[in-house]
C-alpha cells in the first residue's frame, strides 16, 4: 500500500532514480504517482494518475538534481487526483514531503495550521506545514522535523526534504521503512526491489526512529530522545533477477512455478527455530491465530492441522476483528500473527494489544527484519522470497507448509511429518510442470465467461476452497464464493443455475463421501463441475478433472496450486493484469 523512493548521492540522474525506483515499487499497489528532485532553481515536481510505466522519461529532460524523492499512492484520504497524489508542500514549495500511512490527528493539526493553506484533502499535506510552522519560529529544518513527528498520531513513514538544506529526514512509527547504502549514494525506501539494482547492504528502521543522510554521511537517532542509535549493515538474501518476471509473463505465474522450490525452503528451516516455537505453544493455555485475506484462510486451515495432527485447540480470528477476544488474553496466551509483508497494519495492531496483556507472540513471517518479526517471541520464517504479485501464492503455500510441520512437532512426531511433506513437496515439484499450466488453461476457457464461481471443500479443504474463491475473484473479477462441502443444501444451493461453474476439492480420505454428495446436488441442478482430486473420483460426476497428487494430510497443498493457476488464467483471458488486481494493495500497512 503506497511506495516510498527517495535518493541523495552523486548522481546527478536522481529523478530517473526516483521513477526507476517507483516502477519496481508497482506491485505495491496505487492510483496516482509523483517525484521531486532538488535544483538549482529549487524543488520541482512532476505527478500524474495512472501507471508509473507509462512514464515517459523524455519529459523530465530538463529536470536534474541529486537529491530526489518518489512515491506511488493508494487513496485513503479524498480522491484519486494530481492534487491529492504526492508529493505535498509547504505554502511556498520550499518543503517537500512523501509519506504513507495515516495521521490519525490532522484535522485537528489542520484547523490549527489554518485550512485555507491546504490544497489537497490528504492527512499528509499537515507534514510539510507544521515543519515550515516550526521553522518559522525559528528552529532548524532538523528541530522542526523533530518537533512534527512528535505532534502527529498515527502509524506513518515519511521523508522530507528541504530547498537549503544538503540532507533528507526521514521517519518511520509504524510504516516499514529501509535504508539502501550504495557507493556515495543512499536510497530510502517502503521495500528493497526498489534500489536492488544498485545495492544489497541495507539497515532497516525501527518504529519511533528517524534517519539523516547526507551524500557521504547517515545517522540514525530515536525521534523523541534525540539518542543516536547504532545500526548493523545487513545483506538483502535475494538480488534483482529475484524480483523480476524471468521470461514469465506475469510475476503471478513466476511465483506460482517458484513454488517448486519455495516449498522445499520451509523444511529446510534449522530443527532449533520450530524446537522453540513448539516449548512457548506448549506451555499455552489459549492459542489465538491472527492474519489477514490469504493468511487469514492459511491459518485456517492451520486450526484444523493444529487439532487433527497434534490435538491442540487453537482459534484462528481476523486481525481486524481480534480486539472482541480481547478479554481472554493474558499471560498463558500464545498469539499466532501470519503475514507476508510482516507490516500489516491490523495484525501489528493485534500484537500491540496482545502484548499489553502479557501474551506470548509466535509468528509465521516472510519478510526478515519486518515489524512482526521485532516484536515475537519466536519467528517461524516461510523463507517465499519476495512476491511481487499482489495476490498471494507461494507465500500461502509455505505458511500452510509451515504449520503442518509445526503440528508434526507438536505432536511430538515431528521426523514422520517432515518424510511426509518431504514426499509431497517432491510430488508437487513433479506435477507443477507447463504441460499442467495448458491444461488447465483449456478448462479455464471453458469457464471465463460465467458470471459466478462455487468452490466446494470439507475438512483442511474447505479453507482451501475460501482462498480459491478469494484468488478468483481478487485477479479475474469473477463473483466467487467457497463453501463447506455440507452447508450447500442450507442455503448457497439456491445460486447454482444451468451452467455454474463449482469447483470440488476432494482428497481421498474420510470426507470424500461427502463432498460427493455435494457435487451430485450441484450437478443435479446443472452445475458444471470441475473436480480437482487424486484420482477421477466418478467419472459421470466431473465435467473437468484436474488430478493432483495423493499427498494424504498435505492435500491443502496440492489442491490449493491447481486454483491458483485457474484464476491467473480466468484474469489473463478476460484481459485483466493479474500482477495488480484494481483496488487491492500488496501490503496493507493501514487500518
Amino acid at each position: 500500500m503506497c511506495g516510498i523512493f527517495a535518493y541523495i548521492g552523486g548522481d546527478n540522474r536522481a529523478v530517473r532514480k526516483a521513477i526507476q525506483g517507483l516502477k519496481d515499487l508497482e506491485y505495491r499497489g496505487y492510483d496516482s504517482w509523483g517525484v521531486a528532485v532538488k535544483t538549482p532553481r529549487g524543488i520541482e515536481s512532476r505527478k500524474g494518475v495512472g501507471k508509473v510505466s507509462d512514464i515517459d522519461e523524455r519529459d523530465f529532460n530538463d529536470i536534474s538534481g541529486t537529491i530526489s524523492l518518489g512515491h506511488t499512492r493508494w487513496a485513503t484520504h479524498g480522491k484519486v487526483c494530481i492534487e491529492n497524489s504526492h508529493p505535498h508542500f509547504n505554502t511556498d514549495k520550499t518543503i517537500a514531503v512523501v509519506h504513507n500511512g495515516i495521521i490519525e490527528n490532522y484535522r485537528e493539526l489542520r484547523d490549527d495550521i489554518g485550512a485555507h493553506l491546504f490544497r489537497s484533502e490528504t492527512d499528509t499535506e499537515v507534514i510539510p506545514h507544521l515543519i515550515d510552522s516550526f521553522m518559522r519560529r525559528g528552529f532548524s529544518f532538523e528541530k522542526a522535523f523533530l518537533k512534527t513527528c512528535k505532534m502527529l498520531k498515527g502509524r506513518f513513514a515519511f521523508v522530507a526534504l528541504q530547498a537549503d538544506s544538503s540532507f533528507i529526514l526521514s521517519a518511520r512509527n509504524g510504516s516499514p521503512l529501509v535504508v539502501g547504502k550504495g557507493e556515495g549514494e543512499y536510497f530510502i525506501a517502503s521495500d528493497t526491489p526498489a534500489f536492488l539494482d544498485y545495492t544489497s547492504t541495507v539497515n532497516y528502521m525501527h518504529d519511533g526512529e528517524y534517519v539523516k543522510i547526507t551524500p557521504s554521511s547517515i545517522q540514525f537517532f530515536d525521534f523523541k530522545t534525540g539518542k543516536e542509535m547504532r545500526k548493523k549493515d545487513e545483506e538483502v538474501a535475494w538480488g534483482k533477477l529475484d524480483a523480476s518476471k524471468g521470461g514469465w509473463d506475469h510475476f503471478m505465474l513466476k511465483e506460482i512455478m517458484e513454488q517448486r522450490e519455495s516449498l522445499g525452503r520451509v523444511l529446510a528451516e534449522e530443527a532449533e527455530t520450530i524446537a522453540r516455537a513448539v516449548r512457548i505453544i506448549k506451555k499455552a493455555k489459549n492459542i489465538f491465530l491472527v492474519a489477514c485475506g490469504t493468511a487469514g484462510y492459511a491459518s485456517m486451515v492451520a486450526e484444523r492441522a493444529l487439532s487433527e495432527i497434534a490435538g491442540v485447540k487453537a482459534r484462528f480470528v481476523p486481525a481486524s476483528e481480534f480486539r472482541a477476544f480481547l478479554p481472554f488474553v493474558d499471560s498463558r496466551t500464545v498469539v499466532i500473527p501470519v503475514t507476508q509483508s510482516g507490516e500489516t497494519a491490523d495484525v501489528l495492531e493485534a500484537i500491540k494489544e496482545s502484548r499489553q496483556k502479557k501474551a506470548k507472540i509466535v509468528s509465521v513471517i516472510n519478510v526478515r527484519g519486518s515489524s512482526v518479526e521485532r516484536e515475537s517471541d519466536a519467528a517461524l520464517p516461510i523463507n517465499a522470497g519476495p512476491e511481487k504479485a499482489v495476490a498471494s501464492t507461494k507465500a500461502a503455500t509455505s505458511q500452510i507448509l509451515m504449520f503442518l510441520l509445526l503440528a508434526h512437532a507438536l505432536s511430538g512426531h515431528e521426523m514422520r511429518g517432515r518424510k511426509i511433506l518431504k514426499k509431497a513437496v517432491r510430488d508437487i515439484g513433479k506435477w507443477l510442470e507447463e504441460k499442467r499450466l495448458r491444461d488447465i488453461r483449456q478448462i479455464a476457457e471453458r469457464v471465463v465467461s460465467a458470471p459466478n464461481l462455487f468452490v466446494i471443500g470439507k475438512g483442511m479443504l474447505y479453507p482451501v476452497a475460501l482462498e480459491a474463491a478469494l484468488k478468483i475473484k481478487e485477479v479475474s473479477y469473477i463473483h466467487a464464493e467457497g463453501f463447506a462441502a455440507g452447508e450447500l443444501k442450507h442455503g448457497p444451493i439456491a445460486l447454482i443455475e444451468q451452467g455454474t461453474p463449482c469447483i470440488a476439492l476432494l482428497g481421498d480420505d474420510e470426507n470424500t463421501n461427502d463432498v460427493l454428495n455435494g457435487v451430485e446436488e450441484l450437478k443435479a441442478r446443472g452445475a458444471f463441475i470441475i473436480g480437482i482430486a487424486p484420482q477421477e473420483q466418478k467419472s459421470d460426476v466431473f465435467d473437468a478433472w484436474i488430478p493432483v497428487p495423493d499427498s494424504g494430510i498435505a492435500s491443502a497443498l496440492t489442491h490449493l496450486i491447481p486454483t491458483q493457476i485457474l484464476a491467473y488464467y480466468l484474469a489473463v483471458l478476460r484481459g485483466n493484469n493479474p500482477d495488480k488486481p484494481r483496488n487491492l494493495a500488496k501490503s496493507v500497512t493501514v487500518k
